[in-house]
């Protein structure tokens, strides 16, 4: 989700390697880490701690540390996307999906959610290189490539609405 979004975010910019790819990735693990460390801290005390002081069997301890992220995703999953899933499963209405269809439908709603975030931020991107493009034929300057001259604009853009601060935090805020 965070790396979807972060990737999208560099293509509207028109930035081709930068940020590079390590600082984006970087960037999204730690972010995802915030947001789940609730839920890992949740985990490890319900089964995890427990299975490896003895106090549980070791199944038993990763099924009481599965139902954090279970409940997690359940909170964050379409709900359209879940019974089109569960459909193609053939599971009886009301029965818990399980993690065979749960997970895949916690990564496409997800995936879903990226590009819709995706696109609102590349609209104002979007607009600038409109623009730019029509002062540029207007201008009768139609051999200078319009991704060029928008640069510099969406960049101060960028930093004047502190962007990273914007993006990062209403990502990090969808989670909660």
């Amino acid at each position: 989700f965070v790396v979807t979004v972060l990737s999208i975010l560099r293509q509207a910019i028109g930035l081709q390697q930068s940020p590079p790819n390590m600082l984006i990735v970087s960037l999204a693990l730690f972010l995802t880490y915030f947001v789940m460390a609730p839920t890992f801290e949740a985990a490890y005390e319900a089964g995890i701690s427990p299975a490896m002081t003895g106090e549980m069997e070791l199944m038993e301890g990763l099924r009481a540390a599965y139902e954090p992220f279970q409940g997690f995703m359940m909170r964050r999953v379409d709900p359209e996307t879940l019974q089109s899933m569960v459909s193609l499963r053939e599971i009886p209405q009301g029965e818990d999906p399980g993690a065979s269809v749960l997970i895949p439908s916690f990564m496409l709603s997800e995936v879903e959610r990226a590009f819709q975030i995706g696109f609102l931020v590349f609209l104002p991107f979007l607009i600038i290189d409109l623009v730019v493009a029509a002062i540029l034929m207007s201008m009768g300057m139609m051999m200078v490539p319009p991704a060029i001259v928008s640069l510099p604009f969406k960049l101060a853009f960028f930093v004047v609405a502190d962007g990273w601060t914007l993006v990062t935090g209403a990502l990090v805020r969808s989670y909660f």
